[in-house]
């Protein structure tokens, strides 16, 4: 499910992608290689940025709005304490 907070995140990613990775990661190892790599080219600037908004919105899906916590390298752990939302594989099956 995108948020409104996920579009604005993709619309600065748009315009400038180490700001959006300054709002995800904070000052990280990650928001260093968003700049190198908007420096060297600004397509792979986007392509990280926009791996990170996915890998973000994929542990809110599985973790909940705010049972997470950042851990670097576009990882998520759930908060101790939190519900995990995974749902059984199916394998691509029709469920019954």
């Amino acid at each position: 499910m995108v948020r409104g907070s996920d579009i604005i995140l993709i619309l600065v990613a748009i315009l400038f992608p180490p700001a959006a990775v300054a709002v995800l990661t904070g000052c990280s190892c990650d928001l260093l290689i968003n700049i190198c790599l908007t420096i060297l080219g600004y397509l792979p600037g986007h392509v990280h940025a926009f791996w990170l908004i996915y890998k973000k919105m994929k542990a809110e899906e599985q973790y909940g709005l705010n049972g997470f916590v950042y851990v670097g390298s576009g990882k998520y752990e759930a908060k101790p304490g939190a519900q995990i939302n995974v749902p059984p594989p199916n394998y691509g099956a029709v469920p019954q």
